[in-house]
C-alpha cells in the first residue's frame, strides 16, 4: 500500500488538508503538522502512529524563526527516513517546504495544494515549491495566470 504523507501548517492550511482524510481509506496516511494546543487531538484522525508534529514558529519572530525552522529542518529529514513516503500532499506553507524538498531529492512524487486563501498572487512556499512539485493544484481560475503549469482544481470545501 502506497504511503502518503500529509503535512501543513496549523489554522487554514490545515483545515484545508483535512479534507483529504478520507485518502486514509484507500492509503497509508500520515499527518505531520504544527505543535499548538489545537492540535492535540488530531493524533485520533489517522492514529497515533501516524501523526506527528513540527514547532510551531513564523517569520514573524524574527529572532526566533530562524532556529526553529532550522530544527523543523532537521526533524523533517529523521520523519522522512522514520515514514519514508511515496507521496507528500500539501496546503502549505513554510512547515512543509523542507519535506517537499526532501521527497523530490528522494524521487517521492509531491503534490502542492496552493491554499484558497490567495486568489490573485503566489505565496512565497508556493513559489518555491512550484518548480519542483509533481502536481501543482490552484483552487481559483485566476491562479492559472500565477502558476501557468498548474492544474485547476476547484475549492477543497
Amino acid at each position: 500500500m502506497k504511503k502518503v504523507l500529509l503535512i501543513s501548517s496549523t489554522g487554514g492550511h490545515l483545515t484545508e488538508l483535512l479534507q483529504l482524510k478520507q485518502l486514509a481509506d484507500h492509503y497509508d496516511c500520515w499527518l505531520i503538522t504544527e505543535n499548538t494546543a489545537a492540535n492535540k487531538d488530531l493524533a485520533g484522525v489517522f492514529g497515533a502512529d501516524r501523526f506527528d508534529t513540527l514547532v510551531f514558529g513564523t517569520s514573524a519572530h524574527l529572532f526566533s524563526y530562524p532556529f526553529k525552522f532550522a530544527w523543523n529542518c532537521i526533524k523533517s529529514w529523521a520523519l522522512y527516513l522514520k515514514i519514508k513516503p511515496d507521496v507528500v500532499i500539501t496546503t502549505g506553507t513554510h512547515t512543509a517546504v523542507p519535506m517537499c524538498k526532501i521527497a523530490h531529492w528522494h524521487q517521492k512524487k509531491v503534490i502542492w495544494i496552493e491554499t484558497m486563501a490567495n486568489s490573485r498572487t503566489a505565496t512565497k512556499s508556493g513559489k518555491m515549491i512550484y518548480p519542483i512539485a509533481d502536481l501543482f493544484i490552484v483552487q481559483w481560475k485566476s491562479m492559472l495566470s500565477v502558476y501557468p503549469n498548474a492544474v485547476y482544481g476547484g475549492w477543497v470545501f
